[in-house]
């Protein structure tokens, strides 16, 4: 576990944005290795709004250890529209910062995130891990996380289709 005295877990605040935004565009750079197609930079701006949005909504939890910030977790609860047997919360982008990974902040910003989600009126929570990442999905794992679904990707190149 963190050094309680240490690191925070907290909402973000309006004074966080950039900060999340360039760990979150750290997160999606080191996610390549595992075969995520999303580009870093190419999505600051996107990336910036969704944590400026985050920010207001209380739907983003820091990790601060004093004025440094060490990681982050996004969540909501589910709103697509379908009848569903629960009420489902999603958990998004989980990132620490690779110097302090190892220390329970990870394990931390998810537990706040599930109880913001349980008081927020959620049965269950999903997210997703890249196939290939096996550090996260056995991180998962061990916090109770077992596979709902499976996304299946293919590339499509001009060679492969069928008429």
């Amino acid at each position: 576990m963190p050094d309680s005295d240490r690191v925070r877990i907290a909402p973000a605040t309006a004074d966080d944005i950039d900060a999340v935004t360039d760990l979150w565009v750290a997160l999606a750079a080191g996610q390549r290795r595992y075969g995520a197609t999303l580009r870093s930079e190419a999505n600051r701006n996107a990336v910036r709004e969704w944590v400026a949005r985050s920010a207001v909504t209380g739907e983003l939890l820091v990790a601060r250890d004093e004025d440094e910030l060490v990681g982050f977790v996004g969540f909501k609860l589910a709103s697509d529209g379908y009848e569903r047997d629960r009420a489902r919360g999603t958990v998004s982008n989980l990132f620490v910062v690779s110097g302090r990974r190892g220390e329970g902040i990870g394990s931390e910003l998810l537990d706040a995130a599930e109880r913001a989600l349980r008081e927020a009126g959620a049965d269950a929570v999903a997210l997703e891990a890249l196939a290939d990442n096996d550090r996260a999905r056995e991180f998962y794992a061990d916090r109770g996380y077992e596979p709902h679904r499976i996304e299946l990707t293919k590339p499509l190149a001009e060679s492969d289709t069928h008429s």
